[in-house]
């Protein structure tokens, strides 16, 4: 038989696969798994969105604005089981006087009188170094707690007889504590700029704010970056007596 012959009867041989074909179909098998797995992930929706932030954030307002309203309910029931109580009370006027006195000191009462009202901002968005200084870095342009907590410890070394942060009356157990670039206080919260209200003598609050170490070096801030600082006195403030719960929460043990 002639090579020819050979030839036709022969079966055909595949052409071998190289390994660039392999790696190609490799690469576009891998491919497919991970937009598969992306879609069962995403649900059909884009998996990059900022959606779940946006919910937490929405959440955290509505929170908030619930508290306020929690807030503002109670403070008329105690006015109404306050009003309640004077009619069928039959203490002394030094016992009334002496609740009067508690309730002052406890920060649950009005107050009004001479006082003055600290306001914290964060520096402009466009914010640059004055000649001198370094450039800021993020955290050196916004309100930290500390800030406020130096602002509130001068007042009251200032001799402050009552503080409210915001619209929120100060008592023992408030917190000022901040998360990111937003103040939590007695479950609400709030955005700069933070205003700091405090009755007292305005002269030995100012002395107080002045010799706090901790305002002199936010003074630095100030001068170097644009951070906000501004001091108002008035003749007559009025503080909201705190209308909130009291009650103390804390952790325990299990078992």
């Amino acid at each position: 038989m002639s090579n020819s012959a050979d030839s036709s009867t022969e079966p055909a041989r595949r052409p071998a696969l190289r390994p660039v074909r392999l790696l190609t179909a490799g690469v576009f098998a891998l491919a497919g798994l991970i937009f598969v797995t992306s879609f069962n992930t995403a649900k059909g929706t884009n998996i990059r969105t900022d959606a779940s932030l946006l919910k937490l954030s929405d959440l955290i307002d509505q929170r908030s604005h619930k508290n306020k309203e929690l807030d503002e309910s109670t403070a008329s029931v105690r006015a109404q089981v306050d009003a309640l109580a004077q009619r069928g009370d039959s203490s002394t006027r030094a016992e009334d006087a002496k609740l009067d006195a508690l309730e002052r000191s406890a920060g649950t009462k009005k107050l009004t009188g001479a006082g003055l009202t600290v306001t914290l901002d964060d520096a402009p968005p466009n914010a640059t170094a004055n000649p001198g200084y370094p450039e800021p870095q993020p955290n050196d342009l916004v309100i930290h707690q500390q800030d406020l907590q130096a602002v509130v410890n001068a007042l009251w070394q200032g001799g402050a007889k009552g503080i409210r942060v915001m619209d929120q009356r100060l008592i023992s157990t408030s917190a000022v504590r901040c998360v990111g670039n937003t103040l939590i206080l007695q479950g609400r919260v709030y955005s700069p700029p933070y205003k700091v209200t405090a009755i007292g003598d305005r002269d030995k609050l100012q002395r107080a704010l002045t010799a706090s170490t901790a305002l002199q070096n936010y003074q630095l801030y100030v001068k170097a970056y644009g951070l906000g600082w501004k001091v108002d006195e008035h003749e007559a403030a009025t503080l909201p007596g705190y209308s909130g719960t009291v009650d103390l929460h804390y952790a325990k043990p299990v078992g």
